[in-house]
């Protein structure tokens, strides 16, 4: 389980350099003589990439998953009230001077950058807070120009949110996104499971979908991986405590806890999640 998305795909590209070379005649070449008639070319000019407009903020996509975790993305916007999975929450410059030097899009400083920024804007953008945001289905992408468009002059950023509602499927979303989990509408795009974790017929889906178990609350870890073994003794007690206080029997109920692997820590996903039966 992951916070935010991780790319799965690195940017990829390479820069084409044409060299244009000129011949003539060496030093034991003749003189050209003159002619009585000359034929002259005029060059085509290179064609030249055009830079995407900038994006907007509520902006409507229609991605697939694999578009959606993807560097860059050339998908147009459409029309928010057709069939969409993203909506733009956040759009920014692109900081590619550092140190004085011009830094293309796609280095590891500028992509840096970016998923810093993207992340931190989309609880309060949802309506709520860094906890409710790890409960639901909600996550953070973020794409940059490519380097063509880069190259044209593009320097902005696009921070959009999507609901991974099922293993890789993203959810339609609404037509506006912002304040969704402080309405009542928010509750569909919980984080449940088909069973309790672990069990073999769990998997993650939104509650809007049928479910038996629901997240129900975030174990903060820390800010170094403590280990597994101590991720999972983290989770123990909070965990117990919560579900005992969701139970309608509190000496009769159950209860689940996930932590992250080493991976998913480097992923961004620094917390645990307790499980109560829906």
């Amino acid at each position: 389980m992951r916070p935010a998305l991780p790319r799965t795909a690195a940017l990829a590209a390479a820069l084409v350099l044409t060299l244009a070379g000129c011949s003539g005649g060496g030093e034991d070449s003749p003189e050209a003589a003159p002619t009585s008639s000359a034929t002259s070319t005029t060059a085509t000019p290179a064609p030249t990439a055009t830079a995407v407009p900038r994006p907007e903020v509520g902006a409507c996509y229609a991605l697939t998953y694999e578009e959606a975790v993807a560097p860059t993305t050339e998908t147009p916007a459409g029309d928010c009230a057709q069939t969409h999975t993203a909506v733009t929450y956040g759009v920014g410059v692109l900081d590619t001077y550092v140190g004085g030097h011009l830094l293309a899009v796609d280095s590891a400083q500028v992509t840096a950058s970016v998923a810093a920024a993207c992340p931190s804007g989309l609880a309060s953008y949802l309506g709520a807070d860094e906890d409710a945001l790890r409960l639901s289905v909600l996550r953070p992408v973020w794409y940059s120009p490519t380097l063509e468009q880069s190259d044209a002059g593009a320097d902005w950023y696009r921070c959009d949110v999507i609901a991974v509602v099922a293993d890789q499927t993203l959810g339609e979303l609404p037509a506006t996104m912002e304040g969704v989990l402080a309405t009542d509408a928010g509750a569909a795009w919980g984080l449940c499971g088909t069973d309790r974790p672990g069990a073999e017929g769990f998997a993650r889906v939104a509650c809007a979908a049928d479910h038996t178990w629901r997240a129900v609350d975030v174990v903060d870890l820390g800010t170094t991986y403590p280990g597994a073994a101590e991720a999972e003794a983290a989770g123990s007690e909070p965990c117990q405590s919560v579900a005992a206080g969701l139970a309608e029997d509190a000496l009769d109920y159950e209860w689940g806890y996930e932590w992250p692997t080493p991976e998913q820590w480097t992923a961004g996903q620094t917390y645990g999640i307790c499980w109560a039966p829906a």
